[in-house]
């Protein structure tokens, strides 16, 4: 059994009226210059992204993905993805940031009626929202109690992105009465809303990760999404679709990354022996050794490129679907996607790794910051580890099983 790409539709799923793919594209690369030029200083001294988000809210790019009839960017999901991969070159950990974001402040479009997505939409515009959080499974689940004017929200989650910068938070919870998972909107400042710094990870430091505590927080009815139930007389195709839509954010972070570290590294073998860089030996550009890693790395994240380009068709043709999308073509989508993240996550690792032996001694100086590739990949690729990725592309080859409904951490 073979896999392949959803049936073409439409550029968009919608008419799009905004400034257009290249005009977001070019945004994109000025922001990430701009963050490219601090970004060292930045990620050691590890403080919570305020003026990075303030970066973003700045050029626009909080908003790309809500149609601009309702004050947004008019922008599709293949524009979205170039943006993360772009600000990902620069800086892993704000390019998860706004990965999450974008994931995040869309998912109400699969859960909920269009009126009510589109109120949500219009005051994330109006109110320059950035969201954090996640619909990931965990354990102990936040639970969700019915009360007369609405819900109460209780429980404690760590979540590896945006929950320190967030003006709201999206997560998921389970009705105490029934026991189904459900998508939930908080704002952060609300009563009873607790966050702590605690992630301490080694990488990723200014994806603002932390735990939130919930007690007792009050939850209106509109602001549940709708439900993240498995069963497939609730969630159809269409809403099944904001696994592999979401995971492909990580793909294209993941092909940052490894873009980001191969043109920096690219950069010192140039310079050489420049009296701005240390002292310590450095190997030449025209040594075969170099000229062969460089080689390989660059093969190795050129096809994991393609493959994610492939797996980016696939996610446009089922939007462009909607309500016709099956079963059995979500779960092509869904295996394409999972090939590109196993791809996408080896570029990543091997690419930050070696860029390391590449330079040499030189990449040990902290004033240049290299570690940071490697360490940003590397604690990534462990909040979303590939083997069972590898592992549902095998049972999908082998057995035609389709693969579960896995929403990104």
């Amino acid at each position: 059994m073979g896999v392949a790409t959803a049936p073409s539709g439409p550029a968009s799923e919608r008419e799009r009226t905004g400034p257009g793919r290249a005009h977001w594209l070019r945004v994109a690369r000025e922001t990430a210059d701009d963050l490219a030029t601090d970004a060292v200083a930045r990620e050691q001294a590890g403080k919570a992204p305020f003026d990075e988000v303030s970066r973003l809210r700045e050029a626009g790019l909080l908003t790309l993905l809500i149609p601009a009839e309702l004050g947004g960017g008019g922008e599709d999901w293949p524009t979205a993805y170039a943006v993360v991969r772009e600000i990902a070159t620069a800086d892993g950990a704000i390019g998860q940031l706004l990965g999450c974001h974008y994931f995040l402040s869309w998912s109400a479009r699969f859960f909920i009626e269009p009126a009510l997505a589109a109120q949500v939409e219009r005051k994330s515009t109006r109110e320059q929202w950035c969201w954090g959080g996640g619909f990931a499974r965990q354990e102990l689940p936040l639970t969700l109690a019915r009360t007369a004017d609405g819900y109460v929200l209780d429980g404690r989650q760590s979540y590896a992105t945006g929950v320190l910068v967030a003006d709201r938070l999206a997560v998921r919870a389970v009705r105490a009465d029934t026991g189904e998972p459900l998508a939930v909107v908080v704002d952060p400042t609300r009563h009873g809303v607790g966050i702590d710094d605690d992630a301490d990870t080694f990488g990723q430091r200014l994806a603002a990760g932390g735990s939130v505590e919930f007690d007792a927080v009050p939850v209106a009815a509109d602001d549940v999404l709708g439900s993240l139930s498995t069963d497939e007389d609730v969630l159809s195709p269409l809403a099944a679709l904001a696994s592999p839509l979401g995971r492909l954010l990580s793909v294209q972070l993941l092909l940052g990354m490894a873009e980001g570290v191969l043109a920096e590294a690219r950069e010192y073998s140039r310079a050489g022996h420049s009296p701005s860089l240390p002292a310590w030996p450095a190997s030449s550009p025209q040594d075969p050794q170099v000229l062969t890693a460089y080689g390989e790395l660059t093969v190795l994240t050129r096809s994991a490129s393609a493959l994610a380009d492939q797996a980016q068709e696939a996610v446009r043709g089922g939007l462009a679907r909607g309500e016709d999308l099956t079963y059995d073509e979500y779960a092509e989508i869904s295996v394409l996607v999972a090939m590109a993240e196993a791809a996408a996550s080896r570029a990543a690792q091997e690419s930050t790794a070696r860029a390391l032996d590449i330079l040499g001694a030189r990449s040990t100086s902290s004033r240049l910051g290299f570690d940071r590739f490697w360490r940003n990949a590397r604690t990534h690729t462990l909040y979303e580890p590939v083997a069972h990725r590898l592992r549902d592309v095998g049972d999908y080859f082998l057995n035609g099983a389709h693969p579960p409904f896995v929403l990104p951490v």
